[in-house]
């Protein structure tokens, strides 16, 4: 009897020491991240061969106490490697710990193999090569507290690589975590039974129906492999493996000769149906699974009972998340209508999309798919289930389509394709909905702390779920962004990698804009602000005219439009100077009076005081900035006055500038600008558009002049 450990995942250490007992091993002791167990060769062989949840297993060849590095390589040379490998071996080292002195697993794994290199040395014979592709040998080290333990690698490539699937779709499931989710989910109850019926509406390249069908039709996960990490070991048995070979393959034979039941995969993907029906011809199986070019939400049972289980999209990436938020919804009915008198396992990579299948679960498992943590929710839908709500709060749903009746009425009248369809009108539902043409942007306002971050969760679902019932938008025409406090740079980054990037242009008025629904936080077009560009275009025929913070140059295609004969475009991101530029090209508006130029709006002005003065200055900077781009930090209540008397120096005599903030709690300090020489004509109310009238905090507006 000999010590191996056999590893697995963490968190699936019952299972697997469930596992070790089923397949005759009596020694068996759970621990962290596996089990240890004592066990003859033959024994070895067989979890090797059978194990579906082993990650590995290790034949533990010697421990010992160590210090230093020399005592590692010194108690690596006394060890009898012939008793492991030929010296024409090629092997590779697997190191996990540190010390004082080994503070890099390469460093580790270099001192295991000079011991092994110098044993053989000391003999006389050739030294074994490194090959890390491809070794005949694999020797894993572990040092911890001061103990090292070095193992043969019996398994030698990962148990969870089948020999099966050579083909895969975007963040498969790894086989043994595919068997841990079935076990969880009950399959042994099925197994047992005369009929094995089983479904997976979301198959992806079918690592979860496969792996059901090996269990159902008894074959053993590593009867497909080819290599193993025992075969070039100087221990290895061949008589004893292949007779167990040859046991496995009668009894898989046998269980084909009597399967009865039917294994149905499908998914909308075809790509990946073909994908996972390859992969099962790989393991003989193919005739036994019967594979579907299927929308999840047209399938129906294959039998009056069995078990489904599935893995649903997660939406990991942006634009995705609302999609994936109504299929849920749309899944957990398709359950309850055509899955009656089954079991069913879900597994979610977020646990408030479980919530929106709306169906009562029996029990939840939690299981990491490499980095991201997953639960698998089990489901018996031979019980009495809740009903379906279409609306579990009339007031917002109420509020949307009263809001959506008068507003798009009113923004055809005005030729608006932009507009607020609803910004936090009831407490609980804290978010902006924005319509451009047909597509909803709805932005999340962070929640308070005050609030659980999963009932703000529950309650942006809820909200979604409304907008999709009540107006007429469709799903993959509703985009989700979470709106915080931002600071730097944040405005001009770019947000994580969407989905798909929708790029509109649409009408404002007589204009035209490019808004960018997906990429960035902010579209490129500010909706508020709409008014005071319109005035724009009434105030700046035949004038000059300077955009600072210029964003996208919105605001300086309507003075153009107005027939202003200059317009000064500046600001600090370059990124949005070309779109700038594109939306005047949009415009039919080419004329090298029109400038746009990226700099700092603070050091621009300091160093061009001899330009030709503006007879318009429009000027809505940022409520914060300390963009590393800038000298120093902007905080537009402290700094308001400075920016002003600034960029008066390039103001005419009778110009105006236009000033505009976003800062909800501003207050302008008329005092310090009438002792500078300005007047101060508050004009925020009359600025605010009818869409912002319910949130007249949006932004504040003045026109300031020379007294």
């Amino acid at each position: 009897m000999q010590r191996y450990f056999i590893a697995c995942a963490k968190g699936i250490e019952p299972l697997l020491f469930d596992e070790l007992q089923t397949l005759g091993i009596t020694d068996v002791k759970q621990t962290l991240a596996g089990c240890t167990i004592q066990a003859s060769l033959e024994q070895a062989y067989q979890v090797a061969l059978w194990s579906r949840l082993a990650s590995r297993v290790l034949l533990e060849l010697g421990k010992a106490e160590v210090t230093t590095a020399d005592d590692i390589q010194a108690v690596i040379t006394q060890y009898d490697w012939q008793q492991v490998l030929d010296p024409s071996a090629s092997l590779v080292i697997d190191f996990n710990g540190h010390s004082e002195q080994i503070r890099h697993t390469q460093f580790g794994a270099q001192i295991i193999k000079d011991g092994i290199v110098d044993y053989f040395k000391a003999l006389g014979q050739q030294r074994p090569s490194v090959d890390k592709q491809h070794p005949d040998i694999r020797i894993a080290a572990r040092l911890h507290k001061g103990e090292l333990v070095w193992s043969l690698d019996f398994s030698g490539e990962g148990l969870h690589r089948r020999g099966y699937r050579l083909q895969q779709g975007e963040a498969p499931l790894r086989e043994n975590l595919a068997a841990a989710i079935l076990y969880r989910a009950g399959i042994e109850e099925f197994l047992g039974k005369p009929e094995f019926n089983f479904c997976d509406p979301f198959c992806g390249s079918g690592t979860l129906v496969i792996e059901a069908a090996m269990m159902a039709l008894d074959h053993a996960p590593g009867l497909a492999r080819a290599n193993w990490g025992f075969l070039n070991w100087k221990g290895h048995q061949p008589k004893v493996w292949h007779e167990l070979l040859e046991q496995a393959e009668l009894r898989f034979k046998k269980a084909r000769a009597t399967f009865t039941g039917r294994i149905v995969a499908s998914d909308i993907n075809s790509r990946l149906v073909a994908m996972a029906e390859t992969n099962s011809k790989r393991v003989l199986l193919d005739k036994f699974i019967e594979f579907r070019h299927e929308n999840a939400m047209e399938v129906e049972a294959p039998a009056e009972n069995g078990l489904l289980v599935s893995n649903p999209p997660y939406g990991e990436r942006l634009g995705e998340e609302v999609e994936t938020l109504l299929l849920y919804r749309r899944f957990g009915r398709q359950l309850k209508a055509q899955f009656s008198g089954w079991k069913a396992a879900i597994l979610a990579g977020d646990e408030s999309l479980l919530k929106r299948l709306k169906l009562r679960s029996d029990k939840k498992y939690r299981f990491h798919n490499g980095a991201l943590e997953v639960t698998l929710a089990n489901y018996d839908l031979t019980k009495e289930q809740p009903e379906f709500t279409e609306n579990q709060n009339n007031d917002i749903a109420n509020r949307l389509q009263k809001n959506h009746q008068k507003l798009s009425k009113w923004a055809r009248k005005e030729q608006l394709e932009a507009w607020r369809l609803y910004d936090a009108d009831l407490p609980d539902y804290n978010a902006a909905i924005d319509v451009y043409q047909d597509y909803l942007v709805v932005q999340e306002y962070a929640p308070p702390k005050t609030i659980p971050e999963g009932v703000a969760r529950d309650r942006l679902w809820h909200l979604l779920e409304t907008i999709s019932d009540v107006l007429p938008y469709t799903e993959d025409h509703i985009i989700l962004k979470v709106r915080q406090r931002q600071s730097g740079t944040q405005q001009y980054q770019k947000k994580k990698e969407p989905a798909e990037s929708v790029v509109l242009h649409i009408n404002e008025y007589a204009a035209q804009f490019e808004v960018n629904l997906t990429d960035y936080l902010d579209t490129g077009l500010f909706l508020d602000h709409r008014l005071v560009r319109k005035e724009l275009v009434d105030k700046c025929d035949g004038l000059d005219v300077l955009n600072l913070f210029a964003y996208t140059c919105s605001a300086s295609v309507q003075a153009a439009l107005g027939g202003a004969n200059r317009v000064v475009s500046v600001d600090m991101s370059k990124t949005y100077l070309r779109w700038g530029e594109r939306n005047f090209r949009l415009n039919g508006l080419n004329n090298p009076n029109y400038e746009f130029i990226q700099a700092d709006c603070f050091n621009w002005l300091r160093e061009n005081r001899q330009l030709d003065p503006f007879d318009v200055i429009f000027l809505d900077p940022p409520t914060f900035s300390n963009s590393k781009r800038m000298e120093g930090t902007l905080d537009i209540q402290r700094d308001h006055v400075g920016l002003i008397k600034t960029a008066a120096r390039l103001l005419t005599e009778d110009g105006v500038i236009l000033f505009s903030n976003n800062r909800r709690k501003f207050k302008i300090d008329e005092e310090a600008l009438e002792k500078a020489g300005f007047s101060v004509n508050d004009q925020t109310e009359a600025s605010i558009p009818e869409d912002f009238k319910r949130h007249k905090g949006i932004h504040h507006y003045y026109i300031i002049s020379r007294i």
